[in-house]
């Protein structure tokens, strides 16, 4: 196999050494090493053929000892034992010519390199002899017996197919300090590998799963949208993009790191006709990504109108979804979504009515249902299952419905009693789209805010966690780390998973420990540079921070080192400790430790006597 590259390296010959360290050849001249492979291989054979051969010659004194302890019982009929001599002795021989024929064949074809490729190598009757006397005694097991750890799986296994509450990954918990006001938007990529957390305190921070340590700390915080509320926070079916939906009235999505793409046109708030302006013109309340065209999102707006865009084109809207009541006027959409085909758009609006409309058409819609929750409140949340039948609405009259939108005239099932005071209060069904979960909202100081499951098919109430002394807003459970995310209204966005069931997400970086601040770090001096200086007041340019630091160490200034105890004469507007002057011996007695270091209240005690004897203060007073 080498020898082509042998001789194409001898015909090169060696070339300039300073060609050579130039072109990153060093050991260009040299001979390559050859290698007998037929040798290597006939090598390998033969220690082979040796341990096969070690291995058949303890078997064969195995069983030489096995037919002597046979032949020593006692019998008490001779001409029984004369038989069994009789039958014994030809067995000896042909065992030993079977053996014999096996080591010649071994000698010939076993070049296996272990004795356990060997032992495998068997005959199945030979296999089955030696597993008997190595493992089982006693009568062989039924053919219907199974080992009990694989009743203990399977058992598992059914037991979770039948209880789905097994299924919740709530064992373990970690808190992300988002802020203190209420986290209302949350958004993680389609791999799992970054979360995002929006608030009403303006800031959207960013959390990287696989970079952070057990300090839990995001590594990015920004206002994307100067001072309005965050509403919503998406990442694109890619997770390239990141669409933002504030108090304002423009969308803007920005790339992975925080940097804004595009941000959404204002619409001409003077022009009756919606369908006319090119963008929103009042305070947007939802949004989200188609979940097949990467480039295509959608927005609703208090201006009664649902908008699809395209990211490439910020100028205009794509197409303009307009809900009417039943007399046929404006109504506000105050939640929206896709269909998971992407064929589908359904708005929540604030007459109760769920719309949905077919993408391409935007005149009327495809089904409707006008009564869906009370008029009046804001429908907060509206998601399709992952099968794509079922949609499942979140009320702000403190209901929970399922619809199926074939029959959408009355809800599948339906949950009361979830109180709800915010107009973002989410839904989300499991990956496995059997069971369905929202969170409930709490006065302050009226009790925890929980997260409820309900099984999709009875809407029973499965499981509920006590979440925080706070309302629970957003919850979110996604497919690929089987882990819930919910955020809180007093500014924690929590991550519940399992160690079993979940993939990485918060499982990275708990195990991390927190990194060590270095000492040394909190004395750096920030370089300022002034280009434009005269040389006599500019800074020498820092070369490395190490050794700033050192400097630094050494400068008592920089270093608050604390001053040493002035010896002999005082100086520098010091008193030294042993003047000679009577002002300095005043100062020295001044400054003596007079404390008393014994118990203080024997000292009081001590002149109680004198006090009977000889009242001063108290007793002449209290006589009189």
């Amino acid at each position: 196999l080498l020898s082509p590259l042998v001789a194409d390296a001898e015909m090169l010959g060696t070339p300039d050494p300073e060609l050579a360290a130039t072109m990153g050849f060093s050991g260009f001249g040299k001979k390559a090493r050859t290698f007998d492979l037929e040798a290597m291989f006939e090598q390998t054979r033969r220690t082979a053929v040796e341990r096969s051969r070690k291995v058949l010659e303890a078997r064969e004194r195995e069983k030489e000892d096995q037919t002597e302890k046979e032949f020593r019982i006692p019998c008490t009929d001779s001409s029984a034992s004369a038989s069994s001599a009789t039958r014994a002795g030809p067995t000896l021989p042909e065992r030993e010519a079977v053996y014999s024929e096996s080591e010649d064949n071994s000698n010939e074809a076993l070049s296996g390199p272990s004795m356990q490729s060997q032992s495998s190598a068997k005959g199945p009757a030979e296999d089955t002899d030696d597993d008997d006397d190595e493992e089982f005694i006693g009568p062989p097991l039924p053919p219907g017996f199974k080992d009990s750890d694989d009743d203990n799986d399977n058992d598992d296994t059914e037991e979770e197919d039948n209880n789905p509450v097994k299924k919740i990954p709530d064992s373990h918990e970690i808190t992300l300090q988002h802020g203190t006001k209420t986290v209302s938007a949350l958004g993680l990529d389609p791999s799992g590998a970054r979360l995002i957390t929006g608030g009403y305190d303006y800031d959207v921070k960013f959390w990287d799963f696989a970079g952070m340590d057990a300090s839990l700390q995001a590594f990015r915080s920004l206002q994307p949208c100067e001072c309005h509320q965050i509403k919503s926070l998406q990442y694109s079916s890619t997770g390239d993009v990141i669409l933002v939906v504030s108090g304002n009235s423009q969308a803007k999505v920005l790339d992975r790191d925080g940097f804004p793409v595009m941000e959404c046109i204002k619409g001409d708030q003077y022009i009756v006709d919606m369908t006319n302006t090119k963008g929103h013109t009042a305070m947007l309340n939802s949004g989200c990504w188609h979940p097949k065209i990467k480039e295509e999102f959608l927005t609703c707006s208090n201006d009664g109108t649902v908008r699809t865009w395209d990211v490439n084109n910020e100028k205009k809207h794509k197409s303009v979804f307009k809900p009417r009541s039943v007399q046929g006027k404006r109504v506000i959409p105050t939640t929206c979504t896709y269909s998971r085909d992407g064929k589908l758009i359904a708005a929540g609006c604030q007459d109760g009515s769920i719309q949905i409309w077919d993408r391409n058409m935007s005149v009327h819609t495809k089904f409707h249902c006008r009564q869906a929750h009370a008029s009046g409140t804001d429908t907060s949340c509206l998601t399709f299952s992952y099968d794509g039948t079922v949609l499942a609405s979140r009320g702000g009259d403190d209901t929970l419905k399922i619809w199926d939108i074939r029959q959408f005239k009355k809800p599948l099932n339906s949950a009361d009693g979830l109180p709800s005071f915010f107009p973002m209060t989410d839904c989300c069904f499991s990956p496995d789209d059997k069971i369905l979960v929202t969170g409930t909202s709490v006065k302050k100081g009226g009790g925890s805010g929980k997260l409820f499951f309900f099984y999709r098919e009875t809407f029973q109430k499965l499981y509920e966690i006590e979440v925080t002394d706070a309302s629970v807003v957003r919850c979110l459970w996604h497919p690929k780390l089987n882990q819930i995310m919910v955020g809180t209204g007093n500014g924690l966005a929590k991550v519940y998973y399992d160690p079993v069931k979940s993939q990485r997400g918060a499982k990275l970086c708990v195990v991390k420990t927190k990194r060590k601040e270095r000492q040394a770090e909190t004395l750096t001096q920030d370089y300022i540079i002034t280009p434009h200086a005269l040389p006599m007041f500019r800074e020498p340019r820092q070369r490395s921070t190490r050794k700033q630091l050192e400097k630094d160490r050494l400068d008592p200034m920089k270093s608050h080192k604390p001053e040493p105890p002035v010896a002999g004469a005082g100086r520098g507007g010091r008193v030294g400790t042993h003047g000679v002057t009577l002002s300095s011996y005043i100062v020295k007695n001044i400054a003596l430790d007079k404390t008393d270091d014994s118990n203080p209240r024997e000292a009081i005690l001590r002149h109680a006597k004198e006090a009977e004897e000889n009242p001063y203060w108290v007793a002449p007073a209290y006589a009189k």
